[in-house]
């Protein structure tokens, strides 16, 4: 028997007697207040939860069939939380645009992921409130405006300059590119100095980037998560576990916030610490941290706090650029047409032997063009983080109980044939003047045909800068390199589920420079 058969053999008992304290408690008291939409009948105090589990296929899949039977909006009962999904472009907008405010909360977290989020002290997973606010206008006002991006863009030049001498070297030692794991390494060394102003070596920040994919890995959701009442049973080794990670993450990134502390109390002193500090003091992620005092913080942050924003911004980063990056690089491989049409514009932009630059990706409207078929055919995650609503409400006829997540279903979307004709078509051209994404919000604000970012209070407040550092790797890599299949091993462009909407085998490409 597999472990999850003997698991339900011998809880059964255990959910049969929950289940008549339940019917005996809620017989008493009357029924569940509201009118929650329809969903697919459950089990005693399980609800759904082992109906999917017992399907062993990702989440997303049960909940894309579920549309074609329940549509726009149902629930699904899983343990003891319940879950609204949304999968309707108009009650998106709704929620997420037009009542914002309302749906703007988190969910509670599981005690594995407080450990990890300080009690939800991270702009991801705060409650909509005071200290949410607090950190999101900080980073918006100290990260991600204008004048930032243009002060830390050599940021991007030097490790952009280290990728391409990277790539060409692998090429040279393997025959081809292994595209996820280079665009990793530079997307991670980018953000990393942009928190905390540091060049760090190669082993260093991949020593970093293997300990916050373990974070990642920890904090997917558990059965505990939807159970509580198996955490004493089931998840004491898992919190011993995921506090020991907790020091592990301290230790590599807590030194690094310490060494930028000390540079910045010394007025930029370069002398001040063994790391090389090459942003002047301001322009890293943790110098707004330091003399920040938000609500709720007394005392302001701590190094524990600034590990967690930090780390954060680096997981949340890392690997939804360097997704996009593979996936445009997929297509390119498969259909020269394109990529040979990229380059002439880039080439028309700054000519055979020029660097392009971050201004020049402006003028590049086919690159733009792709990169947003991209990010429709295939979207980071076909859900969003979960979103709560802040007091009990009404969507679509139905309640939404202020304690339920409210699941944000965005594949079909992207895939809707009424907004978008032949949606498993990988064509650019749709995004350029006269097709029927050339005036689509992708930010989701006029209207949702497309959710990369999310939409309304809880957008990514990165998506610029995001977009920018895919933008500027592409031009650069598509411009030095054609991109070519290994002979005798085409590419393969099946999904899976790994944080993001990854390809199942990563991509292996060959170059051959530009003449």
């Amino acid at each position: 028997m597999e472990l999850l058969d003997i698991f339900l053999l011998f809880f059964a008992p255990i959910f049969l007697l929950l289940w008549w304290r339940r019917l005996f408690v809620t017989t008493r008291k009357g029924p569940e207040k509201g009118n929650l939409p329809p969903g697919p009948p459950g089990w005693p105090v399980v609800g759904n939860l082992f109906q999917v589990i017992l399907q062993r296929r990702p989440f997303m899949y049960v909940v894309r069939d579920l549309r074609k039977v329940y549509g726009p909006i149902f629930t699904m009962k899983m343990g003891q939380r319940t879950l609204v999904i949304l999968t309707d472009a108009d009650l998106i907008h709704e929620a997420l645009v037009q009542r914002g405010a309302l749906f703007a909360s988190r969910p509670a977290e599981s005690p594995t992921r407080l450990v990890f989020s300080l009690g939800k002290c991270a702009i991801n997973s705060a409650e909509y409130g005071p200290l949410w606010r607090a950190l999101r206008r900080n980073f918006a006002t100290e990260v991600v405006v204008s004048a930032r991006v243009k002060q830390c863009g050599w940021v991007r030049k030097w490790a952009i300059e280290n990728h391409m001498g990277r790539v060409k070297e692998e090429a040279q030692e393997k025959g081809y590119v292994e595209v996820m794991s280079q665009c990793r390494l530079t997307v991670c060394s980018i953000i990393i100095c942009l928190c905390f102003g540091a060049k760090l070596s190669e082993e260093w920040i991949k020593s970093i980037e293997s300990v916050l994919k373990e974070v990642m890995l920890m904090t997917l959701p558990k059965l505990p998560d939807f159970l509580p009442i198996l955490t004493p049973l089931v998840a004491r080794g898992q919190l011993k576990r995921a506090k020991e990670l907790r020091r592990k993450q301290m230790e590599i990134l807590g030194p690094l916030v310490q060494a930028r502390k000390g540079f910045v109390e010394s007025g930029g002193c370069p002398n001040s610490g063994d790391l090389d500090m090459a942003s002047p003091v301001g322009a890293a992620y943790v110098d707004s941290l330091l003399g920040l005092d938000p609500p709720g913080r007394p005392g302001g942050l701590g190094v524990e706090e600034l590990v967690t924003l930090c780390s954060e911004v680096i997981n949340a980063g890392t690997d939804t650029s360097a997704t996009v990056v593979e996936w445009v690089l997929l297509h390119l491989v498969l259909d020269q047409r394109v990529q040979q049409k990229l380059y002439e514009e880039i080439v028309d932009v700054v000519g055979k032997n020029g660097v392009v630059t971050e201004d020049d990706l402006e003028k590049m409207t086919y690159l733009n063009a792709i990169i947003k078929e991209t990010m429709r055919r295939h979207p980071p995650s076909h859900f969003l983080l979960s979103h709560a609503a802040t007091e009990d409400a009404v969507l679509g006829g139905y309640t939404i109980p202020k304690d339920a997540n409210l699941e944000i279903y965005t594949a079909w979307v992207t895939q809707d044939p009424a907004h978008w004709p032949n949606p498993d078509v990988f064509r650019p051209e749709r995004f350029l003047p006269g097709g029927e994404g050339y005036e689509v919000d992708w930010t989701g604000n006029r209207g949702v045909r497309m959710l990369p970012f999310g939409a309304g209070r809880r957008i990514c407040p990165a998506w610029s800068l995001g977009t920018l550092h895919v933008g500027l790797l592409l031009a650069r890599m598509v411009h030095a390199f054609r991109w070519v299949p290994i002979p005798g091993s085409p590419p393969d462009p099946t999904e899976t589920f790994a944080f993001t909407m990854v390809m199942k085998n990563p991509l292996k490409a060959g170059i051959l420079p530009r003449c």
